[in-house]
């Protein structure tokens, strides 16, 4: 369990590189990991090790930081021609100059006119409306028909979670899992929906995210587990 946190850098090619630095109780010996969701370096040390012989340790692995850095998907703006994913297929950016600024989904494509240097910024307002509306409808018609009490859904862009659930009823979500299949949004939503019941991951949570789903969640969760972080790619 980690009991504090600091942060320091290493230098990878003469760029430094941001190592958020983790004590911890359990820790026997340095361990430097790539959060590939966050995009940062993280080394995990004992409680008592100094932490500028760690850093040094770590700068020693620069090749392997290198290689993991280059493997992180590159960033995609969400441009005219572009393609992502959206609710379980590939949509393509389609801009048409002289149109109607409305984005609107026609085959496999995203459709929008209006101003060109605008394109990505009104493409992203208009996955996270998409997103909150989905969202809302999937949580509220699951809670109702499990007798359970939402009190808010919102969205958000957090990089650590999908997810999070207050002990008032409030649930917000990653707008970005409108980029995931419906069937992974949807155990996402029974997940939160679970901590209604349960504010922990026990037995009985997991018992009770399998019957609000009304089917086993590891494979959503496994998708998640494989292709989340390329999801944070995407942007304006």
């Amino acid at each position: 369990m980690s009991i504090g946190k600091s942060d320091g850098a290493i230098l990878v090619d003469g760029v430094k590189v941001p190592v958020r630095v983790r004590r911890s109780a359990r820790a026997r010996a340095y361990r430097l990991s790539l959060d590939r969701t966050l995009g940062e370096l993280r080394l995990s040390l004992p409680l008592r090790a100094d932490i500028k012989r760690a850093l040094g340790w770590a700068q020693g692995h620069e090749g392997w930081v290198r290689t993991q850095l280059a493997a992180q998907p590159a960033a995609v703006t969400l441009d005219d021609g572009e393609t992502f994913p959206f609710e379980g297929r590939d949509l393509t950016i389609c801009w048409t100059a002289g149109t109607s600024r409305s984005i609107r989904v026609e085959g496999d494509q995203l459709m929008l006119g209006g101003a060109a240097e605008s394109v990505p910024q009104r493409v992203v307002r208009w996955l996270k409306a998409r997103a909150r509306a989905v969202l809302e409808v999937d949580t509220l018609a699951m809670a109702q028909d499990h007798g359970l009490i939402v009190t808010s859904v919102g969205i958000g862009d957090p990089r650590s979670r999908w997810a999070s659930c207050s002990s008032s009823g409030g649930i917000r979500y990653s707008w970005r899992l409108i980029l995931c299949p419906p069937d992974v949004r949807r155990a996402t939503v029974a997940h939160e929906l679970a901590h209604l019941l349960h504010m922990d991951h026990s037995p009985a949570f997991h018992a009770a995210h399998q019957r609000i789903l009304g089917e086993d969640p590891r494979p959503a969760r496994a998708w998640l587990r494989t292709h989340g972080s390329a999801l944070h790619r995407f942007t304006d």
